[in-house]
């Protein structure tokens, strides 16, 4: 009886009509499986949020559970098969539920009807950066006339990125379409690789996120032309949106909080308060703009519907390009 008045209190202490799922009323450890390896941006901000979160969630305990693997598929397969029962929650990012599902031809969930999104939390501008030497020697001080040089110049400009169907080669190749040039794709393995071969010149620029790219920004060594947000960024407002020379152009570097298909709608509630009051918090927001990330607290309607939105906007984008890992 003790057990069961407990349990009725709590469901009435957070306003609901029923009372959330046993497993999340009892106060089980609430997980979160982060699709990447430690100490990248996902997880760094995955923590962070996490720990602020208690304030909201006392009466729980939150382990971040690391697991990689398949361009972060397997991670994000452990939430969509999880029980929905408020215990387990994950990553939902760009390459898992936007490009992932285009460039695998067989993927372990459906990206569009395996989870309930929370909410978004970090946008994380891409940026067109040009080795500075580069730009100097073609005269190339704004996004004009960078578009202009390779219109004039087909194929004599070269970009690199972090492999073929990486977001840096995605960008590229929206980029070459949308504004009507041709230049070389040269993929590398991975990130850092194509970051030194754009600062020794070896290739002429990249789409790069702004959280790598800002050190070498500052100290002179890359040029920015344009971000890759619709608007200008907080956090480079010095230089201009892409969309302000090409309308509509908008690629960014996002990811977000998911729990699995049929997660009850009170739960997801509950989450969602807890994780948009620490994305709201002030000390959260100067640390994020620290890393370069813009947190984007959302509804878990407007989240699943930008969601949709992106899982459209790169299935051309992706085909397009031929890129295919399996």
């Amino acid at each position: 009886m003790t057990s069961r008045r407990a349990c009725l209190t709590f469901a009435a202490s957070l306003g609901l009509a029923f009372a959330v799922p046993l497993a999340f009323a009892q106060g089980k450890p609430l997980r979160i499986i982060v699709p990447f390896p430690p100490g990248g941006p996902i997880d760094v901000t995955t923590r962070l949020l996490a720990e602020k979160a208690r304030q909201s969630l006392p009466d729980q305990t939150i382990v971040i559970e690391n697991r990689p693997g398949a361009g972060g598929n397997i991670g994000v397969d452990l939430v969509a098969k999880a029980a929905p029962d408020g215990t387990t929650i994950g990553i939902a990012a760009t390459s898992m539920h936007a490009v992932n599902p285009w460039l695998f031809k067989k993927m372990p969930y459906d990206a569009a009807k395996d989870f309930a999104p929370i909410t978004q939390t970090v946008r994380v501008p891409n940026v067109l950066v040009v080795n500075a030497e580069t730009a100097q020697r073609l005269n190339i001080a704004t996004l004009k006339d960078f578009i202009a040089y390779a219109k004039a110049n087909p194929a004599k400009l070269n970009y690199g990125s972090g492999g073929n169907g990486s977001a840096g080669h995605l960008a590229g190749e929206m980029f070459k379409k949308r504004a009507g040039v041709f230049s070389v794709h040269i993929p590398y393995a991975g990130g850092a690789p194509a970051q030194m071969a754009l600062l020794s010149g070896q290739v002429d620029f990249t789409f790069d996120n702004l959280a790598t790219a800002a050190p070498n920004i500052r100290a002179g060594k890359i040029k920015a032309l344009a971000v890759t947000t619709a608007q200008r960024s907080p956090l480079l407002p010095d230089v201009p949106p892409m969309a302000d020379a090409l309308p509509g152009f908008e690629i960014d570097t996002w990811w977000g909080l998911i729990a699995p298909a049929g997660t009850p709608k009170p739960v997801i509630d509950r989450l969602n308060a807890a994780f948009v009051a620490a994305l709201n918090a002030p000390d959260v927001r100067a640390r994020f703009a620290q890393l370069m990330a813009e947190p984007v607290p959302t509804t878990p309607e407007q989240f699943a519907e930008f969601m949709k939105r992106e899982l459209a906007k790169y299935e051309p984008v992706v085909k397009a390009s031929g890129a295919s890992v399996d």
